[in-house]
Parts: structure tokens; sequence; C-alpha cells
């Protein structure tokens, strides 16, 4: 089979759908039908710790306000990735704290 120099990819217009938000659709679920999951992370990242909160069934405004609400608490940096919220530093406590006077059910992960 020969090469075929003209390597010709389909697309259309609305963009690459894998890459579509899965959130978009999401409806939230009150916080006490929630557990959520801390988790303390630092490989990939030059050895700083990032604390990753997971496991949030959460519309995409909802997602949003609750990094918001997290961030200024903690007093730090952080952004959404995945449906994970990723808050910069060793966090985990604090931010169960927070969740717990909020309503949702956390659980610790790591030591």
């Amino acid at each position: 089979m020969p090469k075929n120099e003209n390597n010709t990819v389909w697309s259309s217009e609305l963009g690459d759908q894998r890459k579509k938000k899965q959130t978009a659709n999401v409806k939230s679920l009150q916080p006490q039908q929630q557990t959520i999951y801390l988790h303390r992370e630092s490989s990939g990242r030059g050895g700083k710790a990032v604390t990753l909160v997971k496991k949030l069934v959460l519309s995409e405004d909802d997602l949003k306000a609750l990094a918001k609400k997290i961030k200024n608490e903690c007093g730090t940096g952080g952004t959404i990735k995945d449906d994970i919220i990723e808050i910069q530093g060793e966090h985990r406590e604090k931010i169960a704290g927070i969740l717990q006077k909020l309503g949702y059910k956390v659980k610790v992960a790591g030591g």
C-alpha cells in the first residue's frame, strides 16, 4: 500500500466532539447525597503538593462556585480539570471542614 502524502482528517464546524464537556447536562445533587474524596498528589508537579477534590456531581456553574469558595477559604489558587477541583498546596483537612459545613460527606484519602 503506497504512503498517502495527503493525510486528510475529517472535521466539522463544531470541532472535536471527543473533548466535549460532560458537565454541561449534569444536574447537581444535594450535598447530603454526595460523598467527596480528597486526595493529595505531587507527581508531575515538580514535587509541589496539590489537593484534589474528586467525585463531585455538580453542574458546571455549581462546580465553579464551589471551587471559588474553597480557593477563597484556603487563600490559594486552583483550577478545575475533568470535573476535579485542584487546589494548590496541602489543604485536605481545611477543605474537609469547609465541605462538611456545606453538608457534604467527606473522605480523606492517603496519609
